[in-house]
């Protein structure tokens, strides 16, 4: 099993919420972006709650992040894991969040993309210690169909909550 390594985080200038990835999937692995397979709602969630039209070039998702505030990053530094599954993965090592936290007080909100992100998060960090910041899990937007598979727009309803974090300019 080949040992993976997660991207940098995206980070705009004061990012307001953070949003975790468990371990990018491995096309996203293949393509080094952040929710790089087409399949993968992430980018559409997110467009669809700004009412913007979607974007295909891998920059302007970035500055789509960077004009909202948003932050990307996974809870996982590394890992072993054969194909894309979370349940597959083994010897997690976490990305050092308390001190991207600190880096970055701006962050009011941490968004786990799904329930191996957030089981990890909760073994890793204490939520206590991470407060003010509110931390949530929503719906993957994973394309592998889980146990509490959601609609797209179920999905958007749930993920509705950022706006709540994102001050309009």
């Amino acid at each position: 099993m080949q040992k993976l390594t997660s991207f940098p985080p995206v980070l705009p200038k004061e990012p307001a919420v953070l949003i975790l990835g468990s371990m990018p999937g491995v096309k996203s692995l293949e393509k080094q972006q952040y929710y790089g397979n087409p399949r993968n709602h992430f980018w559409n969630i997110l467009f669809t709650l700004f009412n913007e039209p979607s974007v295909e070039n891998y920059e302007n998702k970035l500055a789509f992040c960077q004009k909202h505030r948003i932050a990307l990053w996974d809870t996982i530094a590394s890992c072993y894991r054969q194909g894309s599954l979370d349940a597959n993965i083994r010897d997690a090592v976490p990305n050092d969040i308390p001190s991207l936290l600190k880096k970055y007080p701006s962050i009011k909100l941490i968004v786990c993309n799904g329930s191996k992100s957030y089981q990890l998060f909760v073994k890793y960090f204490k939520i206590a210690k991470i407060s003010p910041v509110n931390v949530v899990k929503l719906p993957s937007t994973s394309p592998i169909p889980g146990r509490y598979t959601k609609t797209f727009h179920e999905k958007v309803e749930e993920w509705r909550i950022i706006l709540r974090y994102i001050d309009k300019k």
